[in-house]
């Protein structure tokens, strides 16, 4: 079990963008499918974004396509998150995770949370 860890959160005017990665000291993040997810204080964590090992295959939930895009660099062993047009609604904590497998949207599918990177978008 290694825990993976986010960065490239910040402060970010609305209207604006934020890549986020997700990566592991031990390498092994580009052998699994891995999801972000998001939760904001007092809501509970949500998901964002699924792509599989090879990176082929992505997953949206329907509110968030279109303006956030998952993808990934193997080599480099890490998972992005491009976020677009962010809106002050999209203020959390953001998270990454490894899938125990397939493209899932539930938070039971994953393991090895990162201590998660904070995004605030101001109005």
């Amino acid at each position: 079990q290694v825990q993976p860890v986010e960065s490239g959160g910040g402060l970010v005017q609305a209207g604006g963008s934020l890549r986020l990665s997700c990566t592991d000291s031990a390498g092994l993040l580009s052998m699994h499918p891995v999801g972000w997810f998001r939760q904001a204080p007092g809501k509970d964590r949500e998901f964002v974004a699924a792509i599989s090992s090879s990176g082929v295959g992505t997953t949206y939930p329907d509110s968030l396509r279109g303006r956030f895009k998952i993808f990934r660099d193997n080599p480099k062993n890490t998972v992005y998150l491009q976020m677009d047009g962010l809106k002050p609604e999209d203020t959390a904590v953001y998270y990454c995770a490894k899938s125990q497998g397939g493209l899932r949207m539930v938070l039971s599918a994953y393991e090895d949370w990162g201590p998660g990177t904070q995004v605030t978008v101001s109005s």
